[in-house]
């Protein structure tokens, strides 16, 4: 038998090493980055097609969609490329292939200077500008360029917290990962073995950073520090309940708050206890029946349009 002390010890190092590792199993950003891509019938598809395909688009060797599927056009260009670069001109992505295709990719230096001065970190996450402002109470301390998600997997809108950290190998990750609290899915701020994206709508729906980038500020970055990612809704079309998680959620509490009934929880999609009691509030205020749901009648009042056909189902 372990003394008694090596249980906590034991636990402590699961909740530290082994949680964040099993938050991103489920991670939209995970891209199979190790694996040889080439021409198959039926085509590989996958986030590392696009990420190649952006890249070879940059070089001028591509000219198609970043539809992430290796066909025909995708391979001639992969060929194009080879051939240019003294690399046998098969068609096949290897490692040496990655590795020619991320050569001259110019990356930001990064000075690390000493920790930020101060005691309030926050982090804002710009998706237009594509940037990602670490503030030290109140005031800019730091901007970094990012990738974030591209237009049919975007990032998530809204304020989290950094809810776990870890270190990563290299890989789809980078070198550091920091985990966001989304309920309605895993994503991160992480490093990227693929730097020729951050400046793009690139990813999965992650932040990706220069991975010289997210070595300087992890350290500074404590686990409970808040994110804020600024950038366009996504509008309800249909009736919100208590206990979904998802974008439009988010909108919703954002409405609310500007109507001067949701003043107190985050706008983080998650329809709580304190959204659910801000529709009820909110309904009371405009006659409606204060069920807590956000059915058709009461998204109408907020100004979203929404269809009102079966009203009464709405709220089932």
């Amino acid at each position: 038998m372990y003394p008694k002390y090596y249980l906590p010890l034991f636990l402590a190092l699961f909740l530290l090493l082994g949680t964040p590792a099993l938050a991103r199993e489920s991670c939209p950003c995970i891209d199979n980055s190790s694996r040889v891509l080439e021409l198959t019938n039926p085509p590989l598809t996958g986030l590392d097609v696009s990420d190649l395909q952006l890249r070879l688009a940059q070089l001028g060797f591509y000219f198609g969609p970043w539809n992430g599927i290796f066909n025909e056009a995708t391979h001639r260009a992969v060929v194009n490329f080879q051939r240019e670069h003294h690399l046998p001109p098969v068609g096949r992505v290897d490692q040496a292939t990655w590795q020619e295709l991320a050569r001259g990719v110019r990356v930001a230096s990064s000075d690390s200077g000493p920790p930020p001065p101060g005691k309030q970190l926050k982090i804002i996450v710009d998706t237009e500008r594509l940037v990602l402002s670490l503030l030290v109470d109140g005031q800019v301390f730091r901007e970094y360029p990012i990738a974030i998600g591209k237009y049919d997997s975007p990032s998530p809108v809204g304020e989290w917290k950094i809810v776990d950290k870890a270190y990563e190998s290299g890989g789809a990750f980078g070198t550091r990962w920091m985990g966001l609290n989304v309920p309605w899915g895993n994503y991160g701020i992480h490093g990227t073995n693929r730097p020729w994206s951050i400046g793009w709508a690139a990813s999965a729906g992650c932040f990706r950073m220069y991975n010289e980038d997210i070595e300087t500020i992890y350290p500074w970055i404590p686990v409970g520090t808040p994110v804020v990612v600024k950038g366009p809704y996504t509008l309800p079309t249909g009736p919100l309940k208590p206990g979904q998680g998802s974008p439009e959620v988010l909108t919703l509490q954002a409405r609310l708050r500007e109507k001067g009934f949701y003043l107190f929880g985050p706008a983080d999609g998650d329809y709580g206890l304190m959204t659910e009691l801000a529709v009820k509030e909110f309904q009371l205020y405009h006659g409606l029946q204060a069920t807590g749901v956000a059915d058709a009648r009461t998204l109408r009042a907020l100004g979203f349009d929404v269809s009102l056909e079966n009203p009464e189902a709405s709220a089932h």
